[in-house]
Parts: structure tokens; sequence; C-alpha cells
């Protein structure tokens, strides 16, 4: 759980490769789609900086856990979304660019909703709050550096070399995952000696939480019918989220400094991988044919000035 040369060099490393790779399959038109639609970006918003974390509370309360472990469960909630997400809506065929827009946009809001969600968590588990905050500043330099600059940088290869991002692309993205399965066998064989009994003391609660955030996203974008892709995206920015970010402020010496709360976050880091591999499987093979899909996302397209 404490910094290595895997967290801090490999896995960013890692992720700016990722998302380069998404710059390269994306245009101006894909954002302006998203802003022209705002429905999707909004339910996605409230998906993730509400229901989440009380689905997390709720968890954490109606689990045996003991309270340094309930409110770590509360940090991971209140920390959605990031790189990996867009990663996964990048090879489940999702819509990449509503991905990439709630994972900005939520990172933001997170700089201020993070200290106030988790204060409750120490108020309702351990009666007590604690007074932090995260640096705006380094934490917008982090998103910029690891998921807007890359994949700016792969939309301008694609205006201005079209044939080289097309030549590219296919094997970047293999390239991309196998870095990142690098880094998580990495991480395995890091924490081998404690796996085992982080996953029996916390693995069954994250792997609920992580499986009832992808069904609440998926369900609720599709109870208001935003099409199979946006679906899928929204599915996987509530299921995956930021376990680095919660680690940092759990075991930060700067922030809580409390190792044992991160023990969530950390097993999560792992279980994410697995379920989102198996969501992104499912996705990609019951993906309607392309001519529903696009009926069933007329209203993005056509109909969007009337959201």
């Amino acid at each position: 759980m404490q910094s290595s040369f895997l967290s801090a060099v490999l896995l960013p490393l890692a992720l700016v490769i990722i998302m380069f790779g998404m710059g390269l399959t994306l245009t101006v038109q894909d954002f302006r789609r998203v802003w022209i639609a705002p429905k999707a970006v909004a339910i996605g918003l409230i998906a993730q900086l509400v229901m989440l974390p009380l689905l997390g509370f709720t968890i954490a309360s109606l689990t045996p856990l003991s309270p340094e472990l309930a409110v770590g469960v509360i940090i991971l909630a209140a920390c959605p979304g990031g790189p990996t997400s867009n990663l996964f809506t990048f090879l489940a065929a999702g819509d990449v660019a509503l991905s990439i827009t709630l994972t900005a946009i939520s990172s933001l809001i997170t700089v201020f909703s993070i200290p106030w969600v988790v204060n409750l968590g120490l108020q309702a588990f351990l009666d007590q709050t604690s007074t932090f905050q995260l640096p705006f500043g380094p934490t917008v330099v982090q998103i910029a550096v690891v998921a807007i600059i890359p994949v700016v940088l792969g939309m301008l290869v694609r205006h201005y070399a079209p044939q080289l991002a097309q030549r590219t692309d296919r094997s970047l993205r293999w390239i991309s995952t196998a870095f990142l399965a690098a880094v998580i066998v990495g991480f395995f064989a890091q924490e081998r000696q404690n796996i085992l009994a982080f996953f029996q003391s916390v693995g069954g609660v994250v792997l609920l939480l992580n499986l009832l955030a992808m069904a609440l996203g998926v369900g609720l974008a599709s109870l208001t019918r935003l099409g199979y892709a946006r679906a899928t995206t929204i599915g996987l920015e509530v299921g995956i989220q930021n376990g680095t970010l919660a680690i940092a402020i759990a075991a930060s010496p700067t922030l809580l400094n409390n190792p044992a709360m991160a023990i969530p976050a950390a097993i999560y880091s792992l279980v994410m991988f697995m379920t989102g591999g198996i969501f992104v499987w499912l996705r990609q093979r019951y993906q309607p044919t392309r001519a529903v899909q696009t009926a069933a996302e007329v209203p993005a397209a056509v109909g969007s000035h009337l959201e």
C-alpha cells in the first residue's frame, strides 16, 4: 500500500500511454456531441457524486467491518472515476468522450466533495472528524498530466496525421493493455504476503461495492434511455473507483495517516481489474448491432435540443 516504483512511476506511465491511444480515436466532434446532449453528463455525475457515496455508506453500515475499514469503504466510494475507467470504456466500445468528460468534471468536484464525505464517515463510524483538504493546484495538474494532455496530443496526431493514427491505434491498444497487465502482476507480487489476509477482511465487501456500483450505473443509464454505449460508459464510471487516490487519502502522512483505512482501496484496486475485464467482455459480447445502437442513441444526435 505504500508508494513504490510501480505505483509512482510505472502505473502513471501506463495510463499516459493508454490515454494517448484513446486520443487517437477521438475528434472534437465527439466532445461537441456530449455537450450538445448534456443529459448523459448530468446523470453520470449524479450517479458518481451522490448515489455512489450513499451506496458506500449503506454497505459499510450493513456489513461487519471494523470502524477503520468502514471508513476506508467510504473513502473509496468518495473517489469515483479516473483514467482506468477511461481505459475500460475504450476497450468496451463505450462512449470514450463521455467517459473522459465525466472523469475530468468529477475529479475537479471531488477536490471539494471528498473531504465532506470522508468527514461524515469519520463521524458515523469513529465519532470523530478530521480537517483536511486535497490541494487543488497539484490535483488539477495531476489530472491534466495523466488524463487530459495525452488525450489532446493523440487527437492532434489524428487530426494532422490521420493515416499514422490509424496505423498506430490497434498496436498501441494492445501495448497499453499489456503494459497495464504487467503493472497489475507487479502489484500482486509486491503485496503477495498480505493479499490473503486483506482479501479475507474486506474482499467480499469491496467486490459487493464494485458490482452494485456497476449495476447502478448501467441501470440508471438504461432507465433514462441513454443508449447501450452510454450505459456502458456510466456503468464503468460509477463502478470503477479511483483506488490510487483513496489509498493516498487514507495512508498519506499529510492526510489521514491511517494505513488500515487504505486496505479496502488496496484490495479494490486488484478486484476491479477482474470485474472490469468481465464487464468489458460481457458488454462486447452482447453489444447490439450498430444499426440498433444508433437508433437507441438518436436522441443524443438528433433530438438533443429537447434535453
